[in-house]
């Protein structure tokens, strides 16, 4: 910021000995008392209050005609302070924005202490400019707990020589409890908002386990019906059950950098096709998928997980991998409003007609897409191979 150029020396502003020289003014301690027992009830019962109230004591107590807080803040660089609760004379300017490095709260933040000063318009262009003839401003410094910069008291006097010593001893006591007091609210705050925090993750965490137990529920139940033998049931579910892990783990991975819990269906995909591709050196890919950035929600990849097990595990068996020449494609895309994901099988044992009877995983790809997920599934049983079509609506993948 500019300063006003004058002729001669710079301006001696600053006059902060002058506090003790001047002969105090009646002390009244009552008052003081009284002012502290004011501002802890407010601090109990109406917080929001408690820095307006400071202000609007500070002027009272001191005899300004006017008062407000310089609040510090950091950014934009290099930073500013911002004009709040104004009173008197300068309560028009509420909310306005003064330098952070070239002003008298600065220079009070700076020294720690309260500073007198007198007619600082002379000194600092941009107080000059707003039109402000200020004979005389008593700044204390503000700090939350007595250790953060949160900014300054200011009262105007309206002649030279009005502030002593007195003044800044007691206003400098209730700056201290309002730094206090501040700090305190943040505390609360900060718990409250923990707490919270707490609580949600809690009900989400008794969200999760239920579906869980339900899914796994239904996947034993099931599997127990279409198993033949116990090795068999055994090797079914633990293959699903791999798959939920999985999803699940992409689950936790995702929530902790978004508000709900979401994953990237690119990413899903690879982990479940991996174990399904030819770990010879040099084989070439069995999976090859394709489509946009997509993030789904946490029913949306525990679905879509056991989905495209069960498409794997069925194509592994019967389908497109069940030879070395098949392959699988997998690619989405959003066509007409709709999220829509193709999984096509080739290269494996000719598709005369579809089967005859519905086993386990094409029940549960059934009752996942329509019945959790609130779409439509399409199996085309064509002689080169399986194409399954899965649409869903874009609110119904983020669920």
């Amino acid at each position: 910021m500019e300063t006003v150029r004058t002729s001669g020396p710079t301006p001696e502003i600053y006059i902060t000995e002058e506090l003790e020289r001047r002969p105090p003014r009646r002390d009244d301690p009552l008052r003081e008392k009284r002012a502290l027992q004011e501002l802890a009830g407010l601090m109990a019962e109406q917080p929001e209050r408690v820095l307006p109230r400071f202000v609007d004591l500070a002027m009272e107590m001191t005899g300004g005609v006017s008062a407000g807080l310089s609040l510090l803040q950091e950014t934009p660089a290099p930073g500013l302070f911002r004009w709040r609760h104004l009173r008197g004379l300068l309560a028009p300017f509420e909310d306005s924005a003064t330098p952070g490095d070239s002003s008298p709260s600065a220079v009070t933040l700076a020294r720690g202490a309260p500073v007198l000063a007198r007619h600082p318009e002379r000194l600092y262009g941009w107080i000059a400019e707003g039109g402000f003839e200020l004979p005389e401003i008593l700044l204390i410094p503000l700090n939350l707990g007595g250790e953060t910069p949160l900014g300054t008291l200011w009262i105007v006097a309206g002649a030279e020589g009005h502030f002593d010593g007195g003044d800044a001893r007691a206003m400098t006591e209730l700056a201290g409890f309002v730094g206090i007091a501040m700090r305190m609210v943040r505390t609360e705050g900060r718990l409250q908002r923990a707490l919270a925090d707490q609580e949600t993750l809690a009900r989400e965490i008794s969200h999760r386990l239920r579906n869980l137990f339900s899914v796994v529920d239904g996947m034993v139940r099931l599997s127990a019906r279409t198993a033949g033998t116990k090795e068999d049931l055994a090797e079914k579910i633990s293959g699903r059950m791999r798959a939920l892990a999985m999803a699940h783990a992409l689950v936790r991975r995702g929530s902790r950098d978004a508000a709900s819990p979401t994953s990237d269906l690119r990413v899903l995909v690879e982990q479940i096709v991996r174990p399904h591709e030819d770990p010879a050196p040099g084989a070439p890919h069995r999976f090859t998928w394709s489509g946009p950035p997509v993030r789904c929600g946490e029913q949306a990849v525990a679905g879509l997980a056991l989905v495209l097990h069960e498409l794997a595990a069925n194509a592994a068996q019967y389908g497109g991998l069940a030879t070395r020449e098949g392959r699988v494609e997998i690619s989405w895309r959003f066509l007409g409003g709709q999220f829509v994901l193709n999984w096509a099988e080739q290269g494996g044992p000719p598709v005369a007609a579809p089967p005859e009877a519905r086993g386990f995983g094409a029940t549960m790809v059934e009752d996942i897409v329509v019945q959790r997920l609130m779409g439509g599934l399409d199996l085309d049983w064509r002689p080169q191979g399986l194409v399954v079509t899965i649409t869903l609506s874009p609110a119904n993948l983020a669920i």
